[in-house]
């Protein structure tokens, strides 16, 4: 039986790229490196999902006041529902994944398994019958390393694509990656 390969492009919106709320170095480059990858390889996936930072109101996940995060479990204001900053990024324009989860709502939230689509299908509802995930996206450090992470706990096989994603800063790159190693996630360039 051939194995059923699910691509998650997580949170590449502006507001994790320069000029974004929450820029990760890298983040314009890697949306546009996500897009063309994706645009290449498309029919090795089963199944193309996007995750979204979507905040309503999100309560001690947003700093008060703005102005004093602490950048560990607080944050500046940043992918706030129905902004273009909340959007996926224009480098994704021609994606057409098959189906969009947004999470954070009402609370932090880091994994795409903790958010939902338009119809209130969860993540691990969308990816049933998949065997295994590629996971790329921003910020490695964050959302991509907690994603991977939740899909190892599904039983899944999990890579992340390291040249598709990039960390808050170096060193907690280095912390994530050796996370995802040691949970028996594969980290391979996507060349």
């Amino acid at each position: 039986m051939s194995e059923r390969r699910a691509l998650l492009v997580v949170d590449v919106q502006p507001t994790f790229c320069e000029g974004g709320a929450l820029p990760v170095e890298g983040g314009n480059a890697v949306a546009q490196a996500i897009a063309e990858y994706a645009a290449a390889h498309r029919e090795r996936y089963a199944l193309v999902v996007t995750t979204q930072d979507w905040h309503i109101d999100p309560g001690r996940h947003f700093a008060t006041p703005p102005e004093e995060p602490d950048y560990v479990d607080t944050w500046p204001p940043h992918g706030v529902a129905g902004t273009a900053e909340a959007e996926l990024h224009p480098a994704l324009a021609g994606l057409a994944p098959d189906a969009s989860v947004r999470k954070g709502q009402y609370a932090a939230a880091y994994s795409g398994f903790e958010g939902t689509d338009g119809e209130g299908r969860t993540l691990a509802q969308l990816l049933d019958g998949v065997d295994a995930v590629d996971v790329v996206g921003l910020a490695e450090s964050h959302c991509v390393k907690d994603t991977a992470l939740d899909a190892v706990r599904a039983g899944m096989s999990v890579r992340v694509l390291s040249d598709l994603t990039a960390p808050v800063t170096a060193e907690q790159g280095e912390l994530a990656r050796a996370q995802l190693r040691e949970a028996g996630v594969e980290l391979t360039p996507s060349r």
